[in-house]
């Protein structure tokens, strides 16, 4: 029977819980994952499950350690990463229901739920100081706007509450214990200032959440620690009984799911170790449902519209600055899905065996084929804030905008409006890079992970778009290989963060903007531009006509 000394990564998505086995020098022997379940009881509300995650993480865990049976392996150390959801449970840790009506076992309001615009709204206008670091502005899908949401609106739960954590942290406290927290999750969602080291007690109790103060913040974390270390004494007896691993194995201290993205693919170019000046001109791009583009350097810089500078939340020493868009993948489907030509199309993809993706880029492929590619969209603009936008405007109650709509609907049209769309999305990901260079960075090489990457067109178009390079992984699971890097310096296969990431990730391919399309994308990033102030305009022009 073969040896192998091995690191797992968890990483927990919004649909699935996902399991990665992998080397010592980062190479994926094994993976597995597992669906998740999501409730939408309204509007704006989405809720999940923690026991239902920690259910489908074992199960992963599990089938993939059995799909390596044959050989004998020493788990060196074990990583998690997740969404930045809020997870509510009572003293004794068991789910508290977040949900209106008390559905029993839904305690996690999840991170793209929008039920706390208002408590955002109220929260930003106090002016915080500690809202400097969040970009000026602060989400409603950050944590407290949903913990003030939670105690206007659920007082019971709120009070009954023993533990509010991130869903990355919970994960930790269940695989080991200790109520460790992360500044990943801390200082990007809860407003912990990691670079002094404390939360603010002027800002909490201003905006309406005074009683954490005065409980000395137990419930929402008083040992808050940066990547790169481990959370209590390793995997204890029942978690590790439930996973089928062996008691004690190293825990990481946690990630969120985009930032262990960022962990997995940023040392892919940088040689022996990762350095200062490599990091100041790279961007990581981890697309999904939503997306997240996060840049790393040595002094904060402060952006705004974009989340942070965050201190420690990527990098021990360094600040992250984190930016995204709330609906791409999301945003794609919906476009397909509603289209009039739309059932059709996914009626074709499922009797062949493909993806509607394949056959809407087949289709794109014929129709350029005497055309510059990409530039069938002279006359079809997308402005694609359909879920209100992250960065940089910082705006959630921005909406999208469509422009060139004829009386036609036929395949072919839903093949442009595809291809407009995503260029759409690439000039939000433009629109955020020129934000962070005119703030210090030189970003010319973003390094792309996740669902969307996997689309070539995806790729081409924000390569063209945002005139970037865009490197792609050498290992597609670049989020499980994050949480496995976590888990190899908790286990201290590598010294620090920096040499690991270097160590166990590589690049896999380079896709080069094409120079022939550069006026072309510079004149529709104009028009994106355009409808974005058309948009500030068409809402005064109609708040004037209820206050004239």
């Amino acid at each position: 029977m073969d040896f192998m000394e091995v690191v797992i990564g968890v990483d927990v998505g919004t649909g699935s819980a996902r399991a990665g086995i992998f080397s010592l020098d980062g190479e994926k022997l094994a993976s597995h994952v597992t669906p998740t379940k999501s409730w939408r009881p309204a509007p704006d509300f989405i809720q999940q499950s923690s026991s239902d995650i920690w259910s489908a993480i074992c199960k992963s865990v599990r089938e993939a350690l059995a799909s390596l049976d044959k050989h004998d392996i020493n788990v060196r150390g074990i990583g998690f990463d997740a969404t930045c959801s809020l997870v509510v449970l009572d003293a004794k840790g068991q789910p508290l229901s977040i949900d209106p009506d008390g559905a029993a076992g839904q305690d996690i309001i999840l991170w793209a739920d929008h039920r706390a615009l208002e408590e955002a709204e109220t929260i930003n206008a106090g002016g915080h100081e500690v809202l400097r670091y969040v970009g000026g502005t602060i989400s409603p899908e950050m944590e407290t706007p949903k913990l003030l949401w939670l105690k206007r609106h659920m007082p019971g739960i709120f009070d009954r509450a023993g533990y509010f954590f991130d869903l990355p942290d919970y994960l930790t406290w269940r695989a080991t214990g200790s109520d460790t927290r992360s500044c990943c999750s801390t200082v990007c969602k809860w407003t912990y200032l990691a670079h002094e080291r404390r939360w603010d007690d002027s800002y909490f109790e201003a905006i309406g959440l005074g009683e954490l103060v005065e409980e000395g913040y137990r419930r929402i974390g008083r040992d808050v620690r940066a990547l790169g270390g481990a959370v209590g004494n390793g995997l204890s007896e029942d978690a590790a009984e439930a996973l089928g691993l062996a008691a004690g194995i190293p825990v990481g201290v946690s990630a969120i799911d985009a930032h262990a993205g960022g962990i997995g693919v940023l040392g892919s170019a940088s040689g022996e170790t990762l350095d200062d000046a490599t990091l100041d001109r790279s961007l990581a791009l981890i697309g999904g449902t939503s997306s997240c583009h996060m840049a790393v350097s040595r002094a904060p810089r402060f952006v705004k519209g974009v989340w942070g500078p965050y201190s420690e939340a990527m990098l021990p020493e360094m600040w992250l600055n984190e930016a995204g868009q709330s609906a791409v993948g999301s945003l794609v489907d919906f476009v397909i899905s509603t289209h009039a030509a739309g059932p059709a199309l996914a009626e074709d993809a499922r009797r062949e065996g493909r993806t509607v993706y394949e056959l809407l880029n087949e289709r794109l492929a014929e129709l350029e084929r005497d055309a510059i590619p990409g530039t069938l969209t002279a006359a079809f603009h997308v402005q694609p804030d359909f879920h209100g936008n992250r960065s940089p405007h910082a705006d959630p109650t921005l909406r999208g905008m469509i422009s060139g709509l004829s009386l036609s609907a036929e395949r072919d049209d839903l093949v442009r409006l595809y291809l407009a769309t995503i260029q759409g999305l690439a000039y939000g990901t433009r629109d955020i890079i020129e934000a962070l260079n005119a703030e210090g960075y030189a970003i010319d090489t973003i390094f792309a992970t996740g669902g969307g990457t996997k689309n070539p067109v995806f790729l081409r178009e924000h390569a063209n778009a945002t005139g970037c390079r865009i490197l792609l992984p050498g290992e597609t699971d670049a989020v499980l290989l994050g949480s496995a890097i976590l888990g190899a310096v908790a286990g201290g296969v590598y010294p620090d963060m920096r040499r690991a990431m270097s160590q166990m990730s590589r690049v896999g391919a380079e896709i080069a903007p094409a120079p022939e399309t550069k006026r072309y994308h510079d004149a529709k990033y104009a028009v994106f531009q355009a409808m974005y102030r058309e948009q500030l305009n068409h809402r005064e022009t109609m708040r004037a006509a209820f206050t004239a």
